[in-house]
């Protein structure tokens, strides 16, 4: 199982195709990662389909195999969406 919540993290990641639909990607900068708990904090850009300003937040990742290779100081393009009453990156590609 856990492999293949890691390939469909690598092909979801690998897919900028995914990235073209409702939910544009959004730069930021990795400050913090938790992998206790399947968090990252990310200073970004505007998220447009969140309709929030620029901003550091903590998000909950979709897939715990996500936060493989981040560290504090990663660029990176992601989205994030509301899933479960939880703002969630659901797509995340290190620059």
């Amino acid at each position: 199982m856990k492999l293949l919540s890691m390939l469909a993290a690598v092909f979801l990641a690998a897919s900028p195709a995914f990235a073209d639909g409702d939910h544009p990607m959004t730069d930021g900068t990795v400050t913090k990662v938790d992998a206790k708990w399947n968090k990252v904090t990310i200073d970004h850009g505007p998220l447009e389909n969140l309709d929030m300003p620029a901003m550091k937040m903590v998000f909950v990742v979709a897939d715990p195999a996500m936060l493989d290779g981040l560290s504090e100081g990663s660029k990176v393009r992601f989205v994030a969406d509301r899933m479960n009453g939880k703002l969630t990156v659901t797509e995340i590609e290190v620059q």
